[in-house]
């Protein structure tokens, strides 16, 4: 199983806003993030993604194509510019990105879900805290 990153949607004001910024990208084929420091357990990310959290939500999932160094010293993670749904998780804030091993990542939306990640992030986490999905 690949291993996956987690990051906070810093500055998305909704999944939807997140969305229509890494399709934005489609035209170049990929979405890039800036990190300093290059992931320690890189080779293991190879079929991987970066899950991404939303008020405190996992929202979505955007596979990662790879990792490539900046001019400026530090790493791109590149991402197709795409966002797969999945059902939403609670996930506490944290700076930067964490490793998320593949059996703990949380399962794409399909169409047999049962809607539950067409509710709003705040909604839903409070649903989830009360253990009702």
């Amino acid at each position: 199983m690949p291993l996956h990153m987690t990051k906070i949607a810093f500055s998305s004001e909704s999944p939807d806003t997140l969305r229509a910024w890494l399709e934005s990208h489609g035209p170049l084929g990929e979405a890039r993030l800036t990190t300093r420091y290059l992931p320690k357990r890189v080779a293991e990310m190879a079929g991987g993604s970066l899950y991404w959290i939303h008020a405190h939500m996992i929202v979505g999932r955007s596979p990662i194509i790879g990792f490539e160094p900046t001019p400026e010293g530090r790493h791109w993670i590149r991402l197709e510019p795409r966002l797969i749904a999945v059902q939403g998780r609670p996930k506490r804030a944290h700076q930067g990105w964490r490793y998320m091993e593949g059996k703990d990542a949380p399962a794409d939306l399909g169409a047999d879900s049962d809607g539950a990640g067409q509710l709003p992030p705040a909604m839903l986490g409070e649903l989830a805290r009360l253990g009702l999905v």
